[in-house]
């Protein structure tokens, strides 16, 4: 049986556009599918990557305040050892009894 003599009836003709009809519209709906789900994706990794984004700010901070406590904590020390090496009373004090 050739192709021609069966598409030569109306009713064979009309199943056949059906069949493509609904072929094209499975594909478009794949594809419809497939952007959403991209959408959502990029939506998921934009989040990660803001949260990524503020940990990495946030332990930057934390290291610029380390830093800074570190020298405060440095100058206290040598202005505590400076006191002490002084002494408590007067030269010319009379000692306490």
């Amino acid at each position: 049986m050739k192709v021609s003599k069966l598409f030569a009836e109306p009713r064979a003709r009309k199943w056949f556009w059906v069949a493509v009809v609904a072929f094209v519209a499975l594909q478009l709906y794949f594809v419809r599918e497939m952007l959403a789900a991209l959408v959502l994706f990029t939506g998921v990794f934009i989040v990660c990557g803001l949260v990524a984004l503020i940990l990495y700010l946030i332990d930057r901070a934390s290291q610029w305040g380390l830093g800074l406590a570190e020298h405060q904590a440095k100058r206290a020390l040598l202005a505590a050892e400076e006191i002490s090496k002084k002494q408590l009373r007067r030269p010319r004090s009379e000692p306490v009894q």
